[in-house]
C-alpha cells in the first residue's frame, strides 16, 4: 500500500507546482501544434529530421509485432526522455529536467501538427496517447522540482544539510516515477496498437 500512497502525497504536498507544470506543458504542447500550423516549413524540417535519424525507419521495421513495437515505445519514452533529458540534467543543475521537457513538448506540438488531412486524421487517436505519455513526463518534472527543492533548501525535507536533502530528493523522484512508469506502459501499448491497427483504418475509411 505505501507503493500506491507515498507517490500520491508528494503530489498532494506539491500541488501547486504540479498544476503549473501541468499548464506549462500542455500550453507548450498546444503552442507548438499552433506554430507547427502557422508554418509549414518548419514542420516539414524537424519531420525530415526523423527521417535522417533513422526513427522513421525504425518504427516501419517494427510493425509487425505490436508488442515488440510497444516495449520500443516505453524503452525509447523511459530511457531517452525520462533519463536522459529529464533525471540526469537534473541531478546537475537544478530545474534542469523541466527546462528539456518543456523543449521537447513545443518540438512535438510542432512535429504533430495537423498540416494536412493525413496529419489531422491521425491525431485525432494520438491526442490520447500525447496525453497519457505527457502526463507521465509531467509526474517526472513534479520529481525534478522536489528534487531540486530538497536539494537547495533541505530544511523542506528536514535534512540537516544539502547532501542530504539531495538523497531525500532523488528519493521523492523515485516514488515519483513508479506512477509515470504505470503511465508509460499504458501509453506505450496504446500507442503500439492504435499506429498498427486504427490509424491505418481509419486512413482508408
Amino acid at each position: 500500500m505505501t507503493i500506491l500512497r507515498r507517490p500520491f502525497q508528494i503530489i498532494r504536498a506539491n500541488l501547486g507546482a504540479y498544476l503549473v507544470l501541468n499548464a506549462l506543458v500542455y500550453g507548450v504542447l498546444l503552442a507548438g501544434l499552433a506554430v507547427g500550423m502557422l508554418f509549414p516549413e518548419l514542420n516539414t524540417s524537424l519531420a525530415d529530421g526523423l527521417d535522417e535519424d533513422g526513427t522513421a525507419d525504425l518504427v516501419v521495421s517494427l510493425l509487425s509485432n505490436v508488442w515488440l513495437f510497444a516495449l520500443t515505445i516505453f524503452g525509447v519514452n523511459v530511457l531517452t526522455v525520462g533519463v536522459l533529458k529529464i533525471l540526469l540534467p537534473s541531478l546537475v543543475v537544478p530545474f534542469a529536467g523541466i527546462a528539456f521537457l518543456l523543449h521537447m513538448a513545443f518540438e512535438s506540438g510542432v512535429i504533430l501538427a495537423p498540416v494536412d488531412e493525413t496529419i489531422a486524421t491521425v491525431l485525432i487517436p494520438h491526442s490520447v496517447t500525447m496525453v497519457v505519455e505527457f502526463q507521465a513526463y509531467i509526474l517526472l518534472a513534479l520529481g525534478s522540482y522536489v528534487f531540486a527543492m530538497a536539494w537547495l533548501r533541505p530544511g523542506s525535507v528536514d535534512a540537516p544539510n544539502r547532501r542530504r536533502g539531495y538523497v531525500r530528493g532523488l528519493q521523492r523522484f523515485g516514488w515519483l516515477s513508479l506512477p509515470a512508469l504505470v503511465l508509460f506502459v499504458v501509453g506505450a501499448v496504446y500507442e503500439a496498437f492504435s499506429i498498427i491497427y486504427l490509424i491505418p483504418r481509419m486512413l482508408l475509411g
